[in-house]
């Protein structure tokens, strides 16, 4: 088989940067179609957290606490307090912010967690496609080197355990065993 030359390496990469290209339109295009598919609420709700986490949202609430408190101390002149410390109405006002906040957070990580869970299945459906291909490619690759008579660099068993399909079930199964074990062999006092 001829050595790769720059030449063969120049012809080759024009089709991998196509299909790198097309692997990330693809990909870009099952974002917006995500991004696209939230509702109103969804929406809403990552705009809120969006914004909440940005900087101006930030620098507006320090501004906004220490005016609260310089005038209700009564260290602005002319002002009267309104609020005297320990601040109830400050503290009700932040209070219920961060109860509604934390329900827009929650929702957004919902939905983000969802969005990963559906990637995560594309992912184990890839893997698996390419694991059957794979296997079928080494079947091929046994039965070429068989009609050739090509020495075996391999053993006659590693052979066999690699064309084998993938049984998913019981490798599931063996993960589950083994995460089991590992959670039993843990001492009482580190499980959280």
């Amino acid at each position: 088989m001829p050595a790769d030359t720059p030449e063969t390496n120049r012809r080759k990469e024009p089709a991998s940067s196509a299909a790198l290209e097309e692997n990330v339109r693809a990909i870009s295009a099952w974002e917006q179609a995500a991004l696209h598919g939230r509702s109103r609420a969804e929406q809403l709700g990552d705009w809120i957290t969006a914004t909440a986490a940005s900087g101006p949202v930030l620098l507006a609430h320090v501004v906004w606490f220490a005016s609260w408190i310089l005038v209700n101390t009564g260290l602005l002149p002319g002002v009267r307090p309104f609020d005297r410390f320990p601040f109830p109405f400050l503290t009700m006002t932040v209070s219920l912010e961060a109860i509604f906040l934390a329900l827009f957070v929650l929702a957004s990580q919902n939905r983000l967690a969802h969005q990963s869970d559906k990637r995560a299945h594309l992912d184990l459906q890839i893997d698996l496609l390419a694991e059957r291909e794979m296997t079928a490619v080494l079947r091929l690759l046994v039965d070429i080197a068989a009609h050739l008579k090509v020495p075996d660099t391999v053993t006659p068993d590693q052979i066999r355990d690699l064309v084998k399909r993938t049984d998913i079930h019981e490798l599931t199964e063996k993960l589950d065993e083994m995460d089991e074990s590992q959670s039993g062999a843990q001492a009482p006092g580190d499980r959280q």
